[in-house]
């Protein structure tokens, strides 16, 4: 009987004078949405053996991070990978990069999410390697609100990843081992 029911209410919605209407002949083609989606991570362990070093490289536990990242984004269809200028956000980010065959761009962690940026990533989906506090301000820079604070100085294993889509944002944030 509910078959039936729905059956005459969908077949009354599709009638128009009489006439039948097919259900194209009411849709009206909308604009896409255009979706950016942002992987953003914090550089693996850092070489701490020397406190005058003020760009050190990876430790071992550090380099195999990286290559962690790598394959945890191994599905993910990225368009750019960028990183700070920094041994170890370079070294973080050249396992991915290397494995989507792309080229690292670098970035000026002092001037976050510019109209440049913005433009040259929009309807992309991109990694970005930064710090313990460029990581959390790009996010809150990307999505426009103050939310995250700085990360704790040994938290190399959160992954953020920020979607837009229109006037939507979203934002996850995961714990990768």
């Amino acid at each position: 009987m509910k078959k039936l029911l729905f059956f005459l209410i969908l077949s009354s919605c599709c009638m128009s004078n009489g006439n039948a209407q097919t259900a194209n002949d009411s849709i009206t083609t909308a604009s896409p949405i255009e979706i950016t989606t942002y992987y953003l991570i914090r550089h693996a362990e850092k070489d701490r053996s020397n406190p005058n070093n003020s760009d050190p490289e990876l430790t071992k536990k550090g380099f195999f991070r990286a290559e962690n990242w790598a394959e945890v984004l191994a599905e993910v269809p990225l368009d750019a990978v960028y990183s700070t200028e920094y041994t170890r956000t370079l070294m973080t980010a050249s396992p991915t990069a290397k494995s989507k065959n792309l080229e690292i761009t670098t970035y000026n962690p002092n001037d976050l999410n510019n109209p440049f940026f913005q433009e040259a990533t929009k309807g992309k989906t991109v990694l970005v390697v930064g710090h313990s506090n460029t990581t959390p301000q790009f996010v809150n820079k990307i999505i426009g609100e103050e939310r995250y604070a700085s990360m704790d100085d040994t938290n190399n294993s959160s992954l953020f990843i920020v979607t837009k889509a229109g006037n939507q944002t979203s934002v996850q944030v995961l714990k990768i081992n």
